[in-house]
Order: C-alpha cells, then sequence, then structure tokens
C-alpha cells in the first residue's frame, strides 16, 4: 500500500517542510503539500516518489529562487509532480539526471536558469505545464520523452533545445516570445513536433543543425525574425503540413547539403495548434464517466438498434476529439435528435444518458436535463409563445431539452390560428443559434413526428436523425418485470416468468401499448396482490414470505 505523508506548517502530526517529507520518504510514497508557500529546494536520489498540491493546482508554491540550486534535483529514480508551482534563481528549475521525470499542471519560473534540463539516459513526461520567464523552457540531452499541451513563453534565448540525439515527442504546445530561436535541434537530435504553434521569435522558429533530423507534422510558426525553418547542411527530416505566417524569406530556408522532405499545408486548413488543440482535445472529457454511461445504456433491455445508433454518435463525437488534438479540421456536429416510437420505451432513459454521454466527453459544457411537452412551451396570444419557448430553452442551454409528445405543437387546437407553430419557427432558429450549447431531442409517436417536420422547412434540417425505438417484446417485458423485483428485493417463485410470458405474449398492442409503462404497471398490482393475500393469512409471514411473489399473485393482478 502507498504510504502518504502530509506537508503542512499549521496541521499537527504533519510535516513542516517538503524536504523533511522527503528524506522520511520510502520508495513509492507520496508527499501531499498543504497550502503555502515552502522555500526550500528538494531533492530526489535514487527513489521512487510523488510530490503533489494536496489542495490542487496554484495552492503550493516551492520557491528556490534565493539560492544557487535547482528548486526540484533528481538524480535516478523517478520523481512525479503535479498541480505545483516552482520557482528558481540562476539554476534550472527542474534538472534530473539518469532519472525520470513526470510533471503534470505545474507552472515554472525561472531567473537565467533553463525551466526544465533533462540530462542523458532520462525519460521525461510533460503535460499541461507552463515555463515562464527562463533563459531556456527546456533543455533535452540524449533523452526520450513526451511534451503535451505545454506552454513556453517569455524566454531570454531558445525556447526549446534538443540535442545529443534526443528524441523527444513535443505535442500540441506553445512556444512563444523567445530572445533566440524557438527550437533549436542540433548534435543528431531527432524530434517530433506535432500541431505546435511556435511564434514571436528572434530567430527562425525551428532551426535545425549538425546532421539533425526532425519531423515537423501540422505545426504552424508565424511572427518569426528568421525563417520558420532553418536546415544547415547534412540535416534531414520532413515538415509536413506546416503553415507559416510573416516570417522571413524563404519560409523554409533549406542550406545546400541539407535533404528535408517538404510538404504544403492543406488548402483551407482550419487546424488548431499549440496548447489550445490541447484544451480543445481534452475538453474536459472525463472517460471513465463516459464508459461508466455506456455500460449503463447496454444494461437497458432490447434497444439493440437504439444503442447502436447512440454508439455511433459517441464514437464519431470522440473522434472529433482526437482530430482536434491532431490539429485536424473538425466538421460542426449537430446533438440534436429525432427519438421516434412507443411510449414506455425508454426514450427519456436514453435522452438522460446521451446527454451525460455529451457532456462526459466535453461536446457539451453539462447543463440540466428539461423535460417539456406542449404545455411548457405554448402561450396564450401572440408573442408570448415565443418568449415562453426562448424561456425554456435557455434554462436547457448546457444540456438536454427532451421534448416529449413533440408532434403536438404541430397540430391546431382550438379556434383562432395555433400558437405551437411559433414555437416551431422559435425553437428552429435557437437551435441553430446555439448547436454547440444544447442537444434538443424531439420524441413521439413515429407517424406523428413526420407531422412534426413538416412544420417547419427547415426543422428536419436541424436534426442529426430519427432513432426508432420498437416495442418490446414479451420476454423483454418478463425480463424488465424480474429487474424490477430484484431492485426491490421481491423473488419470483418458480413458474411466475412463464405466466408472465403468457399473459404479455396475449396483450393487445396498439397504439396505446405502453410496453415498459404495462411491465410497471403490472409488477404494482402484483405486489398489491401479494399484500392481500399476506394480510389475509392471519399470521405474521416469514422474510421468505415477505420477499417471494406467486404465480397466484400474478394471476390476480391480470384479472382486475
Amino acid at each position: 500500500m502507498t504510504r502518504t505523508l502530509p506537508v503542512s506548517p499549521d496541521q499537527p502530526g504533519a510535516y513542516s517542510s517538503i524536504g523533511d517529507a522527503l528524506a522520511a520518504a520510502p520508495d513509492g510514497a507520496v508527499v501531499a503539500v498543504g497550502p503555502g508557500t515552502y522555500y526550500e529546494a528538494l531533492f530526489v536520489n535514487d527513489r521512487r516518489v510523488t510530490v503533489v498540491a494536496a489542495q490542487g493546482p496554484d495552492t503550493v508554491t516551492v520557491d528556490a529562487s534565493g539560492g544557487s540550486y535547482p528548486t526540484v534535483a533528481a538524480n535516478g529514480g523517478a520523481v512525479d509532480l503535479r498541480d505545483l508551482v516552482l520557482r528558481s534563481g540562476d539554476a534550472p528549475t527542474i534538472a534530473v539526471d539518469r532519472a525520470t521525470l513526470t510533471m503534470t499542471g505545474c507552472r515554472l519560473h525561472a531567473g537565467f536558469g533553463a525551466g526544465i534540463s533533462v540530462g542523458s539516459r532520462s525519460t521525461f513526461s510533460l503535460t499541461r505545464c507552463t515555463v515562464r520567464g527562463a533563459r531556456h523552457g527546456l533543455v533535452v540531452e540524449d533523452a526520450d520523452g513526451t511534451v503535451d499541451g505545454c506552454e513556453f513563453v517569455d524566454l531570454a534565448e531558445d525556447g526549446i533545445i534538443v540535442r545529443m540525439g534526443a528524441t523527444p515527442i513535443i505535442r500540441a504546445s506553445t512556444i512563444t516570445g523567445c530572445g533566440g530561436r524557438g527550437v533549436y535541434i542540433y548534435q543528431y537530435g531527432k524530434p517530433i513536433l506535432e500541431t505546435c504553434e511556435i511564434s514571436q521569435t528572434a530567430g527562425a522558429g525551428v532551426a535545425v543543425v549538425h546532421q539533425s533530423a526532425p519531423v515537423l507534422r501540422r505545426c504552424r510558426i508565424r511572427d518569426t525574425r528568421g525563417p520558420a525553418v532553418s536546415f544547415g547542411r547534412g540535416c534531414g527530416g520532413s515538415v509536413e503540413e506546416c503553415t507559416t505566417e510573416n516570417t522571413a524569406v524563404p519560409a523554409i530556408d533549406v542550406a545546400p547539403g541539407a535533404d528535408p522532405t517538404i510538404s504544403t499545408a492543406p488548402a483551407g486548413n482550419r487546424a488548431v495548434y499549440g496548447a489550445a488543440a490541447a484544451q480543445s482535445a481534452r475538453g474536459g472529457q472525463d472517460q471513465a464517466r463516459a464508459d461508466e454511461l455506456l455500460a449503463d445504456l447496454n444494461a437497458m433491455v432490447g434497444l439493440e438498434s437504439v444503442k447502436d445508433e447512440v454508439r455511433a454518435l459517441i464514437d464519431e463525437i470522440q473522434v472529433n476529439e482526437w482530430r482536434r488534438g491532431a490539429g485536424l479540421p473538425v466538421s460542426a456536429v449537430s446533438h440534436h435528435l429525432i427519438f421516434a416510437g412507443a411510449p414506455g420505451t425508454g426514450k427519456t432513459t436514453v435522452a438522460r444518458i446521451y446527454g451525460e454521454l455529451l457532456a462526459a466527453l466535453g461536446a457539451l459544457p453539462g447543463g440540466p436535463f428539461r423535460e417539456v411537452s406542449r404545455r411548457d412551451l405554448v402561450g396564450q396570444y401572440l408573442g408570448h409563445t415565443a418568449e415562453k419557448t426562448a424561456a425554456v430553452f435557455e434554462q436547457a442551454t448546457g444540456g438536454v431539452l427532451f421534448i416529449d409528445e413533440a408532434y403536438t405543437l404541430s397540430r391546431s387546437f382550438g379556434s383562432g390560428g395555433d400558437f405551437g407553430q411559433e414555437a416551431i419557427d422559435t425553437l428552429v432558429k435557437l437551435m441553430e443559434d446555439h448547436r454547440d450549447e444544447i442537444a434538443v431531442i424531439a420524441a413521439g409517436y413515429t407517424g406523428e413526428m413526420a407531422q412534426f417536420l413538416a412544420a417547419n422547412p427547415g426543422l428536419a434540417s436541424r436534426f442529426a436523425k430519427t432513432i426508432e425505438f420498437g416495442n418490446y417484446s414479451p420476454q423483454q417485458l418478463v425480463v424488465i418485470i424480474e429487474r424490477m423485483a430484484a431492485a426491490d428485493e421481491y423473488l419470483l417463485a418458480h413458474g411466475v416468468p412463464d405466466v408472465l410470458l403468457q399473459h404479455f405474449s396475449v396483450l393487445p398492442r396498439d397504439e396505446n401499448f405502453g410496453n415498459a409503462r404495462e411491465a410497471r404497471k403490472l409488477f404494482e398490482g402484483v405486489r398489491k396482490a401479494q399484500a392481500q393475500r399476506l394480510r389475509q393469512s392471519g399470521q405474521r409471514p416469514s422474510l421468505d414470505e415477505l420477499r417471494t411473489v406467486t404465480e397466484a399473485d400474478v394471476r390476480t393482478a391480470t384479472s382486475r
């Protein structure tokens, strides 16, 4: 079991300094640091340790700017830093050698040292970190690692240096405001830069020398005093689908004896670059929650075609987020749907799950689920309906607006005109203006929903697709009752499922057939029949008798 060591100058029993906790920490320990500023330098040698801000980002600052040592130095072992603010003077803020460095959500400030220095035979992973005001943002020497969604800002000299055969992958990161070059690659460096934004450099955006061979893929390089990319003699690599703006000419400068492969970005490119691409791709995603919701969907009885349709929609949303993260353009996707079918087939439940899935994947902000009908949208006089509809729409913004029996909006009620049409016309405009902020789901009988879609020429185009909800089979209705019974801690006696199956097999299925509502209504009747039987027995029932419903209970309920 992982040991956690608390650090807080005010908490009894906690360590007063991070250094004291590190000195006592066994291999694999977590040092949880309470809010405050800690004026110290941290050293980790030949151990695995995690240092985390116990109360989240921007609550803990480790300040070694008054001394001559790195704020965090690791020689051997592994150090994992999370949500910390780290300050140094003229030494690097982070210095590792022959070690593994993991940093997430940290903010670094340096005097004239490097923000992060990764020495030979090290590995590293930097995610959502910011380095500001250092001499260099990141220096990588003979090491492998990844940089994802980071920012290197306002640096005195080069933004990132890659040398001595280092092969890091730098993805969806921003390098801007450099007194030298944005990225300097030399001595056989072979980094991969993907969807990065490099701007406002005093020299080249990316400078490649000394037999180096980087891969620059779908990056944007702009506002540089030197060329966007320069290749020295003997260098190779590739520049793939990158864009350049406001740089020295030529934008890509290839010296005699250099042999890079260069391809231009496609016309009409709408990619997102740098840390903004990483933020767009994350979109507040909660993959664990999405998996949990998909499991809930899969657990629903029947509805196989409905599940397939919803999963296909979610797959498209997920792939679009991956495309954003890769800097590829993404077409606008409507989240509005038509749910057509008989009542009691799970339309409301699926709509709730769908809305929560959109929120979990970052496609919607995660607002409320608002279920409405005609009376919630339609007013009593001209202009009142538009006002009511807009108010309801605003209340559901960020989440799902579920319109039950939506087809009633397209019917004429009473005399003097139908204000339902005004509600439809208002919805059409709002759905288009706020397509990325809400999911509108209109539900109702299949035939009548066609009438609804015909009520306004633009209405059908606002919905991504129509999903059909079929009737439950007799076998599926039995399963629904079995689940209801289990949820309420009832046991179905032997033979009860057969009696239920026989009942549902002969039950008329006209347009008013309620599907799961019929099952719930029957189960409530069965419980009442059981209660009446037990009450009339004249004696206190046992636990098994209280839990068990019999064939006789079912027959009593179905005969009423």
